[in-house]
């Protein structure tokens, strides 16, 4: 399936051809095995996700969007025609998830895995097949072609992805990819379709749905409105929804994109609740003033290596 699955790569809408089982690489960097940054306990997603015990978080590199304004860019982008991290096979992947849940994760998190939904099916079909008892949550940019996450049906419990722009014109400018709205769109269907309105266990942690999640941007809160107004016309309910209010600049990232190198403005993020609360959203998180990079792990491979060869 993984081999297959990257010759003439058409996961993402930007269907760029590249045959990644041969070695050569797309707009998004990865080949036909996931690279990982790190693979921790995290405790800074939604309550539902991390909850006391902590998500069982595995942070991949590569990206097919490419954000201007990314906080994880340390590992979304290549860097001399290279990823960082550590490329894992399918059968290290499905130990990690073992070994995450021995630290005790409520769940699994892959953080960002879009690029790698071969190999992603692969190991958590095999997890499964051994019995394997933790929700596995798929944290995504959305930018997705739907028949791609035709992979992953019985296979993630929680879908996990961002609505980031409503806008053609906005998502053209910061992430070269004006489709990006109507195949985000697609996606979140197809999304919910698998996984049907949200359910949770007896201490509140979520095991199946989906929970859309929306970063307000600077300049970006009549989009913000617009993103919710359509989304709960659509899901009512049967979805959580996650309002972030975690916008930091990142320093020499924006420099051609001065209309994002300040903070959302408290004011603006209020609005953006009370809006959310007249359109009769109750289901939602919401985030105390804080700063993104509160919100960035350690990038050091911790977890990606086997045991045995782990460095303390």
């Amino acid at each position: 399936m993984t081999l297959e699955k990257t010759q003439g790569c058409m996961l993402c809408p930007r269907r760029c051809n590249a045959d990644r089982a041969a070695g050569e690489k797309g707009f998004c960097g990865g080949g036909t095995l996931p690279v990982l940054a790190r693979a921790a306990l995290h405790f800074w997603e939604e309550p539902c996700i991390s909850g006391e015990s902590g998500s069982g978080a595995v942070f991949f590199s590569g990206c097919n969007l490419g954000c201007v304004f990314c906080q994880n860019h340390r590992i979304s982008r290549m860097r001399d025609g290279e990823l960082f991290g550590r490329s894992v096979s399918p059968e290290r992947l499905c130990e990690i998830f073992y070994e995450l849940k021995e630290q005790g994760a409520a769940n699994i998190n892959l953080v960002t895995g879009d690029i790698y939904i071969p190999a992603l099916a692969d190991a958590i079909g095999r997890a499964k097949r051994q019995g394997f008892s933790l929700p596995f949550v798929f944290n995504s940019s959305a930018y997705l072609e739907k028949e791609a996450l035709h992979m992953l049906e019985g296979r993630i419990d929680v879908y996990l992805p961002d609505m980031k722009f409503y806008s053609k014109k906005r998502a053209e400018r910061y992430c070269h990819a004006a489709d990006y709205p109507e195949k985000a769109a697609a996606a979140i269907r197809e999304m919910f379709r698998q996984t049907g309105e949200c359910r949770f266990d007896e201490k509140g942690m979520i095991k199946k749905g989906l929970i859309l999640r929306h970063l307000l941007l600077p300049g970006g809160l009549l989009e913000a409105k617009l993103i919710l107004k359509k989304a709960y016309r659509e899901y009512g309910d049967a979805v959580y929804f996650s309002l972030l209010n975690q916008y930091t600049p990142m320093q020499g990232q924006l420099t051609a994109f001065p209309e994002l190198q300040e903070r959302v403005p408290g004011r603006e993020y209020d609005e953006l609740v009370e809006y959310a609360l007249s359109l009769g959203i109750h289901n939602a998180w919401i985030q105390e003033d804080s700063s993104g990079e509160d919100y960035i792990p350690e990038f050091d491979m911790t977890g990606v290596l086997c045991p045995e060869t782990q460095v303390s």
